[in-house]
């Protein structure tokens, strides 16, 4: 079992940069695929960033690929996503999750999840 508890989040103006963590407990991270996923109101959640176990792959969204970075610490158990050039579309509650597979990026595919972390960005 793993259980995510996100941080970092908060509200930043058009062009600033965010750092979201993820801190993991249980065994099992340094195994895990993890992902961060958003959703914004009234939305679907969406994908965002996802880090294989040895962090040796990584894949983006088309909407933040060259502005936001995952990496991960298995040392620590966490994992980041860097945000620059934010933007006010990316306003949402962001998610960790974390997942046995290295499939296809969609939030069926992951066991664990964060309560969430807001993001607000302004123009």
């Amino acid at each position: 079992q793993v259980q995510l508890v996100e941080s970092g989040g908060g509200a930043v103006q058009a062009g600033a940069s965010l750092r979201l963590s993820c801190a993991a407990s249980g065994r099992t991270f340094s195994r895990s695929t993890m992902g961060w996923f958003r959703q914004a109101p009234g939305k679907e959640r969406e994908f965002v960033a996802r880090i294989s176990m040895s962090a040796g792959m990584t894949s983006y969204a088309d909407s933040v690929k060259g502005r936001f970075t995952i990496s991960r610490d298995n040392a620590k158990n966490t994992v980041y996503l860097q945000m620059n050039s934010l933007k006010p579309e990316d306003t949402a509650v962001y998610f960790c999750a974390a997942s046995t597979i290295w499939a296809v990026p969609s939030a069926q595919n992951y066991n664990y999840w964060g309560q969430g972390t807001q993001v607000t960005v302004s123009s």
